[in-house]
């Protein structure tokens, strides 16, 4: 949102009259307000909650009391930046008084606004709700800030081994449930450790600042990079086949390792192997094993080698034949 743009809030509610009565006093408060005539609408703009500071729920909504509509908010992160306030009609029986209390000291909702609230009811209210969700917002940084400091790698910015690993179990139960493809994609860089005795680590340092950001810039927005070693990097490539993988490790060697480094007004020119293998839905650990693996034969028959694992099927290597030259690329079936 930006900072001349009204604060919006979404109304989720059966009755047309209730968003005709608000609106006018939502203007005259600074606020846009967007009605919704359902449950299923207002889940439907999750994508779009980030413009949102407060959303109300009419507790005439069907089904509202079985708690399914605040859990399915809860579940698309809609509390991470905007509070949640229920209207009502004022009179309710004592159980869903209690149900509804217990909720607002449970934090699933900030605040219960009866439905006859008037401007300056409102405005108290909604001061309230802003301030709830600032605060939401707030918080939410500072959990994104500690979760990247314990998950990203402190040198390159990438995810670390652990936080890799994580990330592979839920792309392999992705891969199980849709049967889709994952390629893991390791990189090695050739002779890092004479580097390392020429340079020094400060500069080299900034070397493996320099290859990662390289590769970032080759990546999808899905795709995942960790550095898992001191001079490894691994990408996991969900839907990615094992031809278009091989083909991403020949542009890698290509644009990223073709052109030199600059560190401390030298040009440094690296070179890399590449390790590739397929998920298949197999356990994370043996993939990346084999993974390792696979790229231990590459530093063998290295530098500047692409191998990948024994699972790639005779359809891909009569593609790779006929199609790419692959100058240096290893294939072992």
């Amino acid at each position: 949102m930006s900072p001349t743009s009204k604060p919006m809030a979404l109304l989720a509610s059966p009755d047309p009259a209730l968003a005709q009565q608000l609106s006018p006093i939502f203007e005259s408060l600074g606020f846009a307000l967007r009605p919704m005539s359902s449950a299923a609408a207002l889940l439907s703009v999750s994508d779009a909650y980030t413009g949102v500071e407060v959303i109300l729920l009419d507790e005439r909504l069907p089904g509202i009391h079985r708690g399914e509509l605040l859990a399915a908010l809860q579940d698309v992160g809609v509390r991470r930046h905007a509070s949640i306030a229920l209207i009502t009609d004022g009179e309710m029986d004592e159980p869903a008084t209690q149900r509804w209390l217990e909720r607002l000291a449970d934090g699933i909702l900030e605040d219960i606004v009866p439905r006859e609230a008037v401007r300056e009811q409102w405005a108290t209210h909604l001061l309230t709700l802003r301030r709830t969700a600032a605060l939401q917002r707030e918080v939410e940084t500072m959990r994104e800030a500690a979760l990247r400091q314990v998950q990203n790698d402190r040198l390159t910015g990438t995810l670390n081994r652990e936080a890799m690993l994580s990330a592979l179990f839920r792309e392999t139960d992705r891969v199980q449930r849709m049967s889709g493809s994952l390629c893991l994609l390791m990189v090695d860089i050739d002779d890092f450790g004479h580097w390392n005795a020429e340079l020094g680590n400060v500069p080299c340092d900034e070397l493996l600042n320099q290859v990662a950001r390289r590769i970032e810039k080759l990546m999808r927005s899905y795709d995942l990079l960790g550095r898992i070693g001191n001079d490894e990097f691994l990408l996991a490539l969900p839907g990615c086949s094992m031809v278009n993988a091989v083909m991403l490790a020949e542009r890698l060697r290509a644009e990223i390792f073709a052109e030199p480094f600059a560190v401390d007004g030298l040009q440094i020119r690296l070179s890399a192997c590449f390790g590739i293998t397929s998920s298949r839905g197999r356990s994370p650990v043996v993939v990346l094993r084999e993974a390792e693996q696979v790229l231990a034969a590459a530093r063998l028959s290295g530098p500047d080698q692409i191998r990948t694992s024994k699972d790639a099927s005779s359809e891909m290597r009569e593609e790779l034949l006929m199609n790419s030259p692959f100058v240096g690329v290893s294939l072992a079936f």
